[in-house]
């Protein structure tokens, strides 16, 4: 049985995290070593390893939910960052599907 993650614990309460917007499929709480004025991390509630195991259920309510989250932190116009790791090679650190959320600050186009 797969050991629960510090996502899941975050989700139960377990582990505090600064919150920014929830609901009962999502969450979105402040990284804790921020890459920008704004950074934050958007998580399914359920478990889902990484994109890969991404349907377009739940990709359609997952962007419905960035979506309100660009706009509770006033960031729609300005512009955004939005990007998902994906294993090793792709730098996942945390074996559970997230999104970061960067802005309030010019990001640079290196992905390198």
């Amino acid at each position: 049985m797969r050991e629960k993650g510090i996502f899941e614990k975050i989700v139960d309460r377990e582990i505090p995290a600064n919150i920014v917007l929830e609901n009962d499929e999502f969450m979105a709480f402040h990284d804790i070593a921020p890459k920008a004025p704004i950074h934050v991390l958007i998580i399914p509630k359920k478990w889902v390893k990484d994109f890969n195991g991404v349907n377009a259920d739940l990709m359609g309510k997952m962007s419905e939910f960035i979506l309100q989250l660009v706009d509770t932190l006033e960031v729609r116009e300005s512009g955004y960052r939005l990007v998902t790791n994906i294993g090793t090679d792709g730098g996942q650190e945390v074996p559970h599907l997230h999104f970061h959320l960067l802005a309030k600050r010019k990001l640079e186009a290196n992905f390198g």
